[in-house]
């Protein structure tokens, strides 16, 4: 009889990516290791193009009662899902990528004589601003969601763990420790986090996105 998969999601997934695991033989354990909620926040200046580097940040502008005012500009974006959320609600994306300093190194190279507003959470990696501080790129940044750790204690006996932010590392590593476990993350950033406190067993999903990681889980376990 085969040994029963069992695994750990640092976020809830939908029914689809969890029938997905489901259907490859593999129990997972779901739980939010960080919650995010939108801030209040003024548009004191908005540039002529915006940056957005995580879906958080467009759900917030999304409930701005000024929101339909940006829909104007040009927006430059970190990830797939949040190109398609902006897309789907009469955004302009000029420019996606699937790394924040991919991002800003398009900026720097080919759109360095604009002007941005950079809509951030309260724990947005530094990369992105420093690079453009650092080619003399005018912008400015608007806080506009904040992301709460929610650490918990987990007693299952776990085969692997899915990771989708740093944030969700370090939620996890409040409470627990990683030995055996093979960490499945969603992107190099997040994996680095992981790096960071010595942990070795890390796969990288191909494309930063949760059903990619998903793929990973079930590539690695099938072999």
């Amino acid at each position: 009889m085969a040994k029963l998969i069992n695994i750990l999601s640092t976020k809830k997934l939908d029914l689809a990516q969890k029938q997905l695991l489901l259907d490859a033989a593999i129990t997972v354990v779901e739980e939010d290791f960080i919650e995010t909620k939108a801030k209040k926040f003024q548009f004191s200046k908005v540039h002529e193009n915006l940056i957005f580097t995580s879906q958080n940040a467009v759900h917030s502008i999304l409930q701005h009662p000024k929101c339909n005012e940006l829909k104007g500009k040009s927006v430059f974006c970190v990830g797939l899902k949040t190109k398609e959320l902006l897309t789907e609600n009469g955004f302009d994306v000029v420019a996606y990528t699937g790394y924040a300093a991919d991002l800003a190194e398009i900026i720097s190279l080919i759109y360095s004589k604009e002007s941005y507003t950079f809509f951030s959470g309260n724990l947005r990696r530094d990369v992105l601003p420093n690079t453009l501080n650092e080619n003399g790129i005018t912008f400015n940044e608007i806080e506009v969601y904040e992301t709460n750790i929610t650490s918990k204690k987990i007693t299952n006996k776990l085969d692997g763990i899915l990771f989708f932010s740093p944030s969700a590392v370090e939620s996890y590593l409040k409470l627990n420790s990683i030995k055996e476990e093979m960490c499945f993350c969603i992107g190099e950033t997040t994996a680095e986090a992981l790096e960071n406190n010595k942990v070795k067993n890390i796969i990288i999903a191909d494309k930063p996105l949760v059903e990619n990681v998903i793929y990973e889980v079930i590539e690695y376990y099938n072999r």
